[in-house]
C-alpha cells in the first residue's frame, strides 16, 4: 500500500520511533509500528484485517469516506483512501480490492 501522511509533522512523528513514544505512548506507539507494518504490506485496504487485534472498519457521519484500526482502547489510526476518484463498486460503496493508496490523517478517540 503507497502511504502518505495528512501533514508533514504528522510524517515525522511517525518515521521517529523516539516521536511515536513521546507523542502516543509506549504501548501505543508499538501498535502504531504493527498497524503500519500491516498497512504497508497490504496490496490493498481489502487486505487489512477486519478482525481484531487491527479491526479495519470505515467511519460514518462526520467521518464518512474514512477509515481506522484499533491501537490502545479507545485511540484507533485514522486514514482515508487516497484516490481521485474513489473507486466505486457498482452498488456504489467504495471497491477495497482497487485502494491501494491511503493518507494517515490521526491517531484520536473519536468517541470521546
Amino acid at each position: 500500500m503507497d502511504i502518505t501522511f495528512r501533514n508533514e509533522k504528522l510524517a515525522k512523528i511517525f518515521n521517529s520511533e523516539k516521536s511515536l513514544m513521546r507523542e502516543y505512548g509506549t504501548e501505543n506507539a508499538k501498535k502504531i509500528k504493527h498497524r503500519m507494518a500491516v498497512l504497508a504490506v497490504a496490496t490493498c485496504l481489502d487486505e487489512v484485517p477486519v478482525h481484531p487485534p487491527d479491526r479495519r472498519h470505515e467511519l460514518s457521519g462526520d467521518r464518512k469516506g474514512q477509515f481506522a484500526v484499533d491501537l490502545k482502547h479507545p485511540q484507533r489510526l485514522i486514514f482515508e483512501p487516497n484516490h481521485n476518484p474513489l473507486p466505486r463498486r457498482t452498488d456504489g460503496g467504495l471497491d477495497l480490492r482497487k485502494i491501494s493508496a491511503i493518507t494517515i490523517v490521526e491517531v484520536e478517540d473519536y468517541h470521546g
